[in-house]
């Protein structure tokens, strides 16, 4: 019985020491293969993300098409949106290894009830295997990154009852919402993204503007649309003409002679 027993404690301290083997070795875990997007957007806007992906650096291999190398996020953004977005860094699709690229996006929003009222523009993320400093962006302590951005509303007249459509227009801002050339944009390099959060925050600019010069006169509680050479003229630049203006049609069929105010 004694050599049971000693034996019986010799397996316990062997499993204990696997045990504790096991343990440590468990810490050491592989990087994550992936980053979060995630946006700060206006009331009612949503995104549209596609993230591309290319052989990755030394491969020869090729995808037939190119099928599956591009993975979609929030495609149905009218039924359905989330704002996170969980992306893989890499993924093997026809058993070639592949790395992300960029992430194409669409920032959009609807004006009106019917599917073609809205407006969309675009942004991207661009991640290579080295970026210049100068356009690399960069962490927080706690592993965030955010760019910016600022879309304003652009309207005008579309067809002979003069439609009231509106545009998206979409510009880099700096951090503290001030506009710049181009359209919101960041750059990353692969090294930097595993396990990090990436935050596209974009305002929306406090006034809308005619998305043609020349076509609306700006009064004390509007805009008035210019009359053109008549009413079938459906460029109608005012040409100077600051007195004859013309009717339009909201996108919910009221008739009116100002905006955004409808009536004056």
């Amino acid at each position: 019985m004694p050599f049971f027993s000693s034996q019986k404690k010799l397996l316990l301290k062997i499993s204990t020491l696997s045990c504790c083997i096991t343990l440590i070795t468990g810490c050491a875990k592989s990087p994550p293969n992936t980053f979060t997007f995630t946006a700060d957007l206006p009331p009612d806007f949503a995104y549209q993300a596609v993230a591309v992906y290319v052989p990755a650096k030394g491969e020869t291999c090729t995808v037939p098409g190119e099928r599956n190398t591009e993975v979609g996020y929030n495609m149905k953004w009218r039924e359905s949106y989330t704002p996170d977005s969980e992306i893989a860094m890499y993924r093997t699709v026809s058993g070639c290894p592949l790395v992300i690229w960029k992430i194409d996006l669409e920032i959009n929003s609807s004006y009106g009830k019917a599917r073609g009222d809205f407006g969309g523009d675009f942004a991207t993320v661009v991640i290579r295997n080295e970026v210049e400093d100068e356009y690399r962006s960069t962490f927080d302590e706690t592993g965030k990154s955010a760019f910016h951005g600022q879309c304003q509303w652009l309207f005008r007249t579309s067809g002979k009852p003069r439609i009231l459509r509106k545009i998206l227009d979409c510009k880099a801002a700096d951090a503290q919402g001030k506009p710049d050339q181009g359209h919101p944009f960041s750059a990353y390099t692969l090294d930097q993204l595993s396990g990090k959060t990436v935050k596209m925050k974009i305002k929306l600019a406090d006034v809308e503007r005619p998305a043609i010069g020349d076509t609306w006169v700006k009064v004390t509680n509007g805009w008035k649309r210019c009359m053109g050479d008549n009413f079938e003229d459906q460029y109608a630049f005012c040409f100077g003409n600051y007195k004859d203006f013309s009717t339009f049609r909201m996108v919910d069929g009221r008739v009116c002679t100002i905006y955004p105010g409808c009536t004056e």
